[in-house]
């Protein structure tokens, strides 16, 4: 059972890494660092260095400002957190799996870059150019903050309670899975079958 809740706790923490890239990273070296929730076994121990750790800090600090500034974050978003998000999901996801199973390091890593990637991708193509449009940019500062606020969430919940993250992801990217491809979209001007 334990190394079942491992693997619920390194999918969610790697999904957390597709909003945010160092805010999973950041909190599973403070949690490993000063609680008994996660013990990382080496070489992912090196997270909690004072050194890594201060690292951390100061990428959440920069990818907190440059993710307000539209400009800047569309090229931050685009260019430098596609690659840099799934990596974070893999590495997260990995160490997080190292901690309680015995999951192949590199199926570990697929994983993680695949969940991390996934949520990327969903944020990036689909989520952020609709609030960009809908409300003319406006509403880019309030969803990255909500994108901050749900990353750091699930990275604690991720640790505290494996289960109910998973169930969670499994509910969201089913809402995804049927929006994008099972929903029959109307048609302009029709009537519901039915009126009530």
């Amino acid at each position: 059972m334990e190394a079942l809740l491992g693997i619920f706790s390194a999918f969610g923490l790697s999904a957390s890494a597709g909003l945010n890239a160092y805010i999973p990273l950041l909190v599973v070296s403070l949690m490993a660092r000063f609680t008994t929730y996660i013990k990382l076994n080496p070489p992912y121990d090196v997270l909690t260095s004072w050194w890594i750790i201060g690292l951390l800090i100061v990428l959440t600090i920069i990818e907190f400002v440059v993710d307000k500034i539209p400009a800047i974050h569309h090229i931050n978003d685009f260019v430098i957190q596609t690659f840099v998000r799934p990596i974070a999901g893999a590495i997260v996801f990995a160490a997080s799996t190292n901690v309680i199973s015995n999951v192949h390091p590199v199926l570990a890593l697929a994983l993680g870059l695949l969940m991390a990637g996934s949520v990327h991708a969903v944020k990036s193509v689909a989520v952020r150019p609709a609030v960009g449009i809908a409300t003319a940019g406006a509403g880019n500062v309030p969803i990255s903050m909500a994108e901050d606020v749900t990353s750091t969430t699930l990275s604690v919940l991720s640790i505290m309670v494996p289960i109910a993250v998973t169930i969670l992801i499994v509910l969201f990217f089913t809402w995804v899975f049927w929006y994008l491809f099972l929903r029959t979209p109307e048609k302009p001007g029709s009537k519901p079958d039915r009126e009530y």
